[in-house]
């Protein structure tokens, strides 16, 4: 499957190459199609992976992951163009950090909206998924690296592209019963504010190599 990675930094990376080595090509994109770090990516990972601009990426991609920073994927988006991403799967991992009063971060935007909510409204053509984002890129990409199960959410207007969400994400390692469908996008709010919760945690066990799980009663 041709793939799509909307920002070069370390989350991006980290997605991008476990993609490629699962057999997907996978083209990162950047604001510039000779973003330094794009290319040292590409030089490490052969002929699955490619550069490009967000424009290129989005084209490129049947699915795409929006990996940049919350406070600038909307005008990523935009420049990836809103015919590039027209009916297609858009897997957000961002979050709405805002570190301009230095950590920890509090949220841009939170309770009546979500940066989720933000990108289906502005991008209504594509079908957004939000998912990934209380975790770290290692634990993303490697659910076993944990020593128990543990949990990941899902939310998304489309049934069928959250099930093909699910499905890829399987391939990562994460178990069926370890996904939580919250339903709509609007669920996006709560998940990302998991984000100051998961900062301080990280604070406290010195790692971002944690998740949750969630555990009914019998």
């Amino acid at each position: 499957m041709n793939i799509g990675i909307l920002g070069s930094g370390i989350v991006g990376q980290t997605l991008a190459s476990k993609l490629v080595s699962l057999g997907h090509q996978v083209k990162i994109g950047s604001r510039s199609a000779s973003n330094d770090k794009g290319a040292e990516w590409v030089k490490k990972h052969g002929a699955n992976a490619s550069q490009g601009t967000f424009s290129d990426t989005a084209k490129f991609g049947e699915i795409v992951f929006n990996c940049t920073k919350g406070e600038a994927s909307l005008e990523a988006l935009n420049r990836a163009g809103r015919t590039n991403l027209k009916s297609k799967i858009l897997l957000d991992v961002s979050n709405p950090l805002d570190f301009s009063k230095g950590m920890p971060p509090s949220l841009l935007i939170s309770n009546t909206d979500s940066l989720g909510e933000q990108i289906q409204q502005h991008f209504p053509d594509s079908k957004v998924v939000k998912t990934l984002n209380t975790i770290s890129n290692s634990v993303m990409t490697n659910p076993r690296s944990l020593s128990d199960s543990h949990t990941i959410f899902l939310a998304g207007n489309d049934s069928d592209a959250k099930k093909k969400v699910k499905d890829l994400l399987i391939t990562f390692g994460w178990q069926e019963n370890e996904f939580i469908d919250l339903g709509d996008i609007t669920a996006s709010r709560g998940v990302e504010m998991f984000l100051p919760l998961w900062v301080r945690l990280m604070g406290v066990l010195k790692t971002g190599a944690f998740n949750f799980k969630i555990v009914k009663q019998l």
